[in-house]
């Protein structure tokens, strides 16, 4: 589609990186927002450095995984790691290291864990939404190909999908997804019954969609079990079945 957003002579305002940007902007003004009409004792400086660690944490992870799943193209050329602006994230990798970071800093802080776990929830689905925008103007974690009516066609070389064919947008799947997810978790947030249940059902409903979404993506993008399933699904799998015991094991407790 359209992978640079703006060019003016050498810059380049690059359409992964700015939609990322975007959403990560989106979710922490929100989250300052909810905290200050929350009931929840959070202090700025600690808002702040919460934050700014999760943040950094998220995009040092998804890098992580993403290299480590394409570990022969980035051994021909070491580079090519830190052009993040080009596409390269796994949000699984990015998340989970985002959460061992995050509540790493709550338990030293001694902050209420699992009621900011609840509250940030919904705009992290709100923050993935975004980033899938930008996936599809870059053209990255691209679709198989298709008939269907709303296939999409990319045409533009500098795109990092398959020209000329039309495929699954499976980006704006997960874009959609990501929406339906954010308003959903955010009316449950008003029914919740225990304290870390928005946090496990965001986990185990993004885990679900995250494993059927898979199976439509043309990309590569590492597979296990002599390819039946992709590196994704397979921690999908693992997610799922933990939150779905912790949503259990919380509302007993």
């Amino acid at each position: 589609m359209y992978p640079i957003l703006f060019q003016f002579r050498s810059f380049h305002i690059y359409a992964y990186g700015f939609f990322i940007v975007l959403g990560f902007t989106a979710a922490v003004i929100l989250a300052f927002l909810k905290i200050r009409q929350s009931n929840i004792r959070l202090s700025f400086e600690n808002s702040v450095d919460l934050f700014f660690y999760t943040v950094c944490s998220s995009i040092l992870g998804a890098r992580i995984l993403f290299v480590l799943i394409h570990f022969d193209v980035y051994r021909e050329d070491p580079l090519k790691i830190f052009k993040i602006w080009e596409g390269g994230l796994v949000f699984y990798g990015g998340l989970v290291l985002a959460i061992l970071v995050g509540f790493w800093y709550m338990k030293w802080h001694r902050l209420p864990i699992w009621k900011v776990a609840d509250l940030i929830s919904p705009l992290i689905a709100l923050g993935l939404s975004f980033g899938r925008v930008g996936c599809f103007l870059a053209g990255c974690c691209y679709g198989k190909e298709t008939n269907l009516p709303w296939g999409i066609v990319f045409k533009n070389p500098g795109s990092l999908a398959r020209l000329n064919v039309s495929l699954h947008p499976t980006q704006l799947y997960e874009a959609a997804m990501g929406l339906i997810l954010f308003f959903f978790l955010s009316w449950m947030e008003r029914r919740k019954r225990f304290e870390g249940q928005i946090f496990w059902l965001f986990l185990f409903l993004y885990s679900i969609i995250r494993f059927f979404i898979e199976f439509l993506r043309g990309d590569p993008r590492g597979f296990l079990f002599n390819n039946l399933l992709s590196t994704s699904q397979g921690l999908g799998i693992l997610l799922a079945i933990f939150s779905l015991f912790m949503l259990f094991y919380m509302k007993k407790k």
